[in-house]
């Protein structure tokens, strides 16, 4: 009996306990958490490019808005000038008229530029949030050594960064191509915040990495040692949004 007792506890312990070093649990765990990542990945793209379209059609509305109130600006000019030419009203009532008509323009193209700020920032979160996936798969990359594939190009910079370097990076693309360096995102923005991605000692810029200004200035940081992730690719139907990332990846937080 004692032997019968012993053997069924042996076959209790066996069948209810995982065996030492047994490695089967880790595997779910990861696919688990590489599950929930990549949910709340999808959920919050979601919800920004909703949140996106809502600010944007906001925007359009505002435009429409301005621009009736630029045209009616536009026809009290003019007829101002010809009130002026009959003597019917002073000089500087038709200064008064012109003022109006300059800040209503300015208002257009203020919107306009928020339009196309938008657009520019959504695109290139988007790319970067989708891209991220890709970054994760290459794991820890050494200092100085460069990545490419299809969709990016990513430089492990050999020195150190911050964004207090950005004006030699600056003044070599203007002194290149006499323009100022096309700066998307400087530092933390609010769409950085809105994915939750640390992008506080990072810029973007606005350039095809595979363009001649985007391939030059791709030389000039990987010559001076400053890390960047150079993005190919567009999300269809979403985003326009190949640029380059100068500073480390931006992390989740």
């Amino acid at each position: 009996m004692l032997m019968r007792a012993a053997f069924l506890v042996c076959v209790l312990l066996i069948t209810s306990v995982p065996c030492l070093g047994q490695k089967k649990g880790r595997p779910r765990q990861t696919k688990s958490t590489q599950g929930k990542s990549t949910s709340e990945v999808s959920r919050l793209r979601d919800e920004y490019i909703k949140a996106s379209r809502e600010y944007k059609a906001s925007l359009q509305k505002l435009l429409a808005l301005y621009q009736q109130s630029f045209k009616k600006a536009e026809q009290r000019y003019d007829q101002s000038q010809k009130l002026l030419a009959d003597g019917l009203i002073s000089k500087r009532e038709v200064e008064e008229s012109e003022r109006a008509l300059t800040d209503a323009k300015l208002k257009v193209g203020g919107v306009e530029q928020q339009i196309a700020t938008a657009d520019t920032q959504i695109g290139q979160a988007l790319v970067e949030i989708e891209t991220e996936k890709q970054i994760a798969k290459l794991g820890p990359i050494r200092k100085g050594s460069l990545v490419r594939t299809i969709s990016f190009i990513r430089y492990n910079g050999a020195g150190a960064w911050s964004l207090s370097q950005a004006s030699k990076i600056q003044i070599f693309f203007q002194q290149t191509f006499k323009r100022p360096l096309p700066i998307g995102v400087f530092g933390q923005g609010a769409i950085h915040n809105q994915w939750r991605l640390d992008h506080h000692n990072a810029m973007d810029i606005s350039l095809n990495p595979d363009g001649v200004e985007g391939q030059a200035l791709i030389n000039f940081l990987q010559s001076s040692g400053i890390p960047f992730s150079a993005f190919r690719t567009a999300i269809p139907g979403v985003a326009t949004g190949p640029h380059i990332h100068i500073g480390m990846p931006s992390h989740r937080y």
